[in-house]
């Protein structure tokens, strides 16, 4: 079967080398079985993120040049605010050095203990955001968004029955937003519709309560509705990212997603007063309102990555990659979840993973076994990200996926390495016992994925 054709051609490679499986074995084992705390030097293909990993474009390097690093009033600013306001729509763009600051600057200023926000699913950055000032990430996806096998066109959809009812019950006042995470990444990178898009706007709207997007992959998202949704496979990703935005009062966005970019972020709305309220938090905690903790060369490869990110042969190509990836590993017997997203493949290791009970976190212990077999580091989206604990009897209550994302950089591998990753699971699929099961050493109270540390269990 032939993949997709890149779009682009290469100029600049970067060297990867694949360590003996003797040295995977050591390196894991030193790494306390927590492949975030591997170096990336000994990764041969590194699917933790898509975050930042993006290799940008000649445009976008020729752009760092011109970076203008004056304190306050760069250049680069004046084109970074005029791009997002082009795309968007919103008045008032804020710039911060990746997209969890901007949940921390929105959040700390809007939340208050008790409070609640409704979305299809919150991310962990987000959802710890929301945690951390006392109050309560809820997710309300369509129940489509949590069966893998079933293929709908839009699983990141919010149930508009569910949200009416959540606004009835919790009460207004107890609501200060409500947000969209587009693409879904927790449900598997799944897309919304614009029809879903304008129900939830119109009903936050009709209960005064502030809407806004996790809009770190919007053009992915855009996408979509211009494949999937009647109506819109004659306008452009731009066109239809612009209608997105106008149902909503602002976003917050990581620019390492579909900004294509190393390193940066925003906070972008329309309300003035909030927007004092946010600039002013930004100064305190990240810098002056016209760089937001970013060099000026940075602003300016945002911009532009901005600007190719809703070019739709780059899209067709994204998309296309990793729906390409997702029917290898179908066709090798390998669970996904159903279509593949725009950003990853997220394998069901919960379904795949039979052999290893919840408690010994069957999902984590896929991905050792992906690097020590294959020298592959992927990130687990499950048990140990996303459970809780009862605040009585102190047991795990689990998520009702399992999942393994393989999230895919951008511009960066090719179909090969795609074929390869497939092979990789395969091999695992006919080798059962090479996946072996984990508990937790140590842990912090947030956000416990990022250090936590285990042992392997018999």
């Amino acid at each position: 079967m032939l993949g997709p054709v890149e779009p682009y051609r290469v100029k600049v490679i970067e060297p990867i080398r694949m360590l003996s499986r003797d040295e995977r074995v050591d390196k894991i084992k030193k790494a306390s079985f927590n492949v975030f705390l591997l170096r990336a030097e000994d990764i041969f293909v590194d699917l933790l993120t898509d975050s930042g990993t993006s290799a940008m474009s000649d445009n976008q390097w020729s752009g760092l040049m011109i970076g203008d690093e004056s304190y306050a009033g760069c250049r680069n600013y004046f084109h970074f605010e005029e791009v997002i306001r082009d795309i968007t729509g919103f008045r008032n763009i804020i710039p911060v050095h990746q997209g969890r600051v901007a949940e921390n600057i929105l959040f700390s200023n809007l939340l208050r203990p008790g409070d609640s926000v409704p979305s299809n699913c919150h991310f962990d950055t987000t959802r710890a955001n929301i945690e951390n000032q006392g109050a309560e990430a809820v997710d309300l996806v369509i129940d489509e968004g949590r069966q893998p096998d079933v293929d709908h066109p839009f699983k990141g959809n919010i149930d508009i029955d569910k949200l009416a009812e959540f606004i009835k019950n919790v009460g207004v006042e107890k609501i200060p937003l409500g947000m969209m995470t587009i693409t879904n990444n927790t449900g598997g990178g799944q897309p919304a519709s614009m029809e879903n898009i304008r129900k939830v706007s119109a009903i936050l709207r009709e209960n005064g309560i502030p809407f806004f997007f996790d809009a770190a992959r919007f053009a992915e998202n855009a996408y979509f509705i211009k494949m999937r949704e009647k109506g819109y496979s004659d306008k452009s990703v731009k066109e239809i990212a612009r209608e997105i935005f106008s149902y909503a009062d602002g976003c917050t966005m990581s620019a390492k997603k579909d900004g294509l970019a190393n390193i940066g972020g925003f906070l972008a709305l329309n309300e003035e007063n909030l927007a004092t309220t946010l600039t002013n938090t930004l100064i305190l905690i990240e810098g002056y309102r016209t760089y937001g903790g970013m060099a000026g060369r940075d602003l300016e490869a945002v911009a532009r990555g901005l600007e190719e990110v809703t070019n739709e042969d780059y899209l067709e190509y994204r998309i296309k990659q990793v729906e390409y990836l997702g029917n290898q590993l179908t066709e090798s017997g390998i669970p996904i979840i159903k279509p593949t997203g725009g950003h990853a493949v997220f394998v069901d290791a919960g379904n795949f993973i039979d052999h290893i009970p919840q408690h010994h976190y069957p999902g984590w212990a896929l991905t050792v076994a992906l690097y020590r077999e294959a020298g592959i580091r992927s990130v687990e989206i499950g048990n140990v990200m996303f459970a809780k604990k009862d605040r009585e009897t102190k047991k795990e209550i689990y998520p009702a996926l399992d999942l393994v994302r393989l999230a895919i950089p951008r511009r960066v591998y090719s179909n090969s390495h795609m074929e390869y990753i497939a092979r990789a699971f395969k091999y695992i699929k006919d080798n059962p016992s090479y996946v072996k099961g984990l508990k937790i050493t140590y842990e912090a109270p947030m956000l416990r994925h990022f250090t936590c540390r285990f042992e392997e269990v018999a």
